[in-house]
């Protein structure tokens, strides 16, 4: 996979992440507004808006991961010289790789979990798991962002978006 097809990836992960953010943020406005002045309830907003918060949150972990945008701590990193940033930089971005890989792998056995146990929505009795199976897509992607990064941090650091602070001079 060449730079730009990964610079594409990760841009589509991002724009996925965003779209959500506006479905969620649409289903909350229309089931407030149609409760409030008309008086009526959509069917199932509860679950679909509990449900969609929740791939909401999976995706944007995918989006977040790459760029390294989260809330973090550097206390040491910025004692240290660009050296000792980039294996700080390599060791951290392994850790959060391991773990989210492994919240993926358990994550998938809700998906299976949902399914088999055909857990529907209350109202409408929709099917739960194709929710769950899009939160773990947005999971899955996330290790494929933080495994890119991983990557660019070891091989090619000023491939990465940050690189002004990961690039070893």
């Amino acid at each position: 996979m060449n730079r730009a097809s990964m610079d594409r990836f990760i841009d589509t992960i991002e724009w996925i992440a965003a779209a959500f953010v506006g479905i969620v943020a649409a289903n909350i406005f229309l089931a407030v507004l149609l409760r409030n002045i008309f008086n009526y309830s959509i069917p199932d907003s509860f679950d679909i808006g509990r449900m969609m918060l929740g791939i909401l949150i999976f995706w944007g972990i995918a989006a977040t991961s790459y760029r390294g945008g989260h809330i973090t701590v550097d206390l040491v990193w910025a004692n240290v010289g660009p050296r000792y940033q980039r294996m700080i930089d390599v060791f951290a971005t392994l850790v959060l790789l391991f773990v989210v890989a492994v919240q993926t792998w358990t994550l998938f056995d809700k998906v299976q979990g949902t399914y088999n146990d055909n857990v529907l929505t209350f109202d409408m009795r929709m099917p739960t798991w194709p929710f769950f199976a899009i939160a773990w897509a947005g999971d899955a992607s996330a290790v494929l962002l933080i495994a890119i990064r991983t990557y660019r941090l070891i091989f090619h650091p000023e491939d990465i978006h940050d690189a002004k602070e990961t690039t070893v001079e």
